[in-house]
């Protein structure tokens, strides 16, 4: 199978650059796998949609600013200004890091993504800090090279890294919304029901929820359950080979509580739907049912590395809530190993031509 099977050509003009001044207005293009049918909806009528017995799971992952600016060793002073939107015109010894998985045995060692990559060697030190003043309030090394710019640093230890890391990250906005993080992004890129700190990329189907949607949903009798899924480099790194089958993602850390395991369980054996808010909720549920011979999930944590495109077997989700993915992505290929591929690109050409706003802060789709 090709990876360039999963192309579509989509208008720059048609990714959002802003969120909606409210969530809920987003648009929604419901698919009906079987027939293929499209119906073209709003966000705010996705509870009605839903069946009574339905069993709603989202991924309850929180955004934090992961994304760091500062300088070289051996350079001034001067850190890139985050506020800059051509941030990424790097002057001599400036350096972007993205932290994207704390390393478990050690706490102060992350894997990360750095720009310029190709000039930061093993060994060289990084001074991060606020953009404005410049000022270093960490203090990193390079431990460890790998491929596309990635790196693994060991950051001097300090009091509290997350409070420092919450003062002067900023928010990991995707590369195709060009512009600067803004203060109402530390809001808007994160769901409402977001709990566990872990994400460098929002989990962006459930952007679109409110407390009046969640409330209208358990209004109707509707259960809901909450499983963790730290995104990381595996969710949106780029695909760079030819062939689908030999792509391998990255593993992401996940936590699924004994509740949300019991509620899920008992959904499958009575035969009802579970409806999986996001892309990153279907990776943790389908993997989870490949860890047991009888197919329940159990309650844990673990790192999942399931690779989803099409041929194959759902074992759990009957419905998909998910916002428009890049071409040729990883992302793309779990929605058309649900929908089909040939229906769901069908799908997207229509979004393309109703102007569908795309991506991370765009609309929707509801697959069943």
């Amino acid at each position: 199978m090709l990876v360039s099977d999963f192309h579509y050509q989509l208008p720059k003009e048609l990714i959002a650059q802003e969120p909606l001044a409210d969530r809920s207005a987003s648009r929604l293009l419901q698919l009906e796998r079987a027939s293929g049918q499209l119906r073209d909806r709003l966000f705010h009528e996705f509870p009605g949609l839903l069946c009574s017995d339905d069993l709603l799971v989202w991924n309850d992952s929180r955004v934090f600013p992961a994304r760091l600016y500062g300088r070289r060793s051996g350079e001034k002073a001067q850190a890139v200004s985050p506020h800059n939107p051509a941030a990424r015109e790097f002057l001599r010894g400036q350096v972007e890091v993205m932290l994207t998985k704390q390393i478990s045995q050690d706490p102060n060692q992350w894997d990360c993504l750095m720009h310029p990559g190709r000039k930061i060697g093993v060994g060289e030190r990084l001074f991060l800090g606020d953009g404005n003043r410049g000022e270093a309030e960490l203090e990193a090394e390079v431990i460890a090279r790998g491929s596309f710019g990635e790196r693994r640093i060991e950051f001097r230890p300090v009091t509290d890294f997350f409070a420092v890391v919450d003062r002067i990250g900023h928010v990991p906005l995707p590369p195709y919304i060009n512009r600067a993080d803004l203060p109402v992004d530390r809001d808007r890129y994160q769901t409402v029901y977001a709990r566990e700190r872990g994400s460098v990329a929002a989990p962006t189907a459930g952007l679109h929820f409110t407390p009046e949607i969640i409330s209208a949903i358990t209004a109707r009798g509707i259960e809901t359950a909450a499983i963790t899924l730290h995104v990381g480099l595996g969710t949106f790194q780029p695909v760079r080979v030819e062939r689908v089958e030999d792509h391998k993602l990255h593993r992401e850390a996940y936590n699924i509580s004994s509740s949300a395991a019991a509620a899920i369980n008992r959904a499958l054996q009575a035969q009802r739907r579970v409806v999986a808010v996001g892309t990153t909720t279907v990776r943790v549920l389908e993997y989870a049912a490949r860890q047991s011979a009888s197919g329940e999930l159990r309650a844990g944590s673990g790192e999942a590395d399931i690779f989803i495109y099409p041929g194959f077997e759902f074992r759990v989700i009957g419905g998909l809530l998910t916002n428009f993915h890049l071409p040729q992505s990883t992302l793309l290929m779990l929605v058309c190993a649900f929908g089909g591929r040939d229906r769901v690109l069908a799908a997207y050409n229509h979004a393309v031509a109703e102007k569908y706003r795309f991506y991370s802060y765009g609309d929707c789709m509801l697959l069943e």
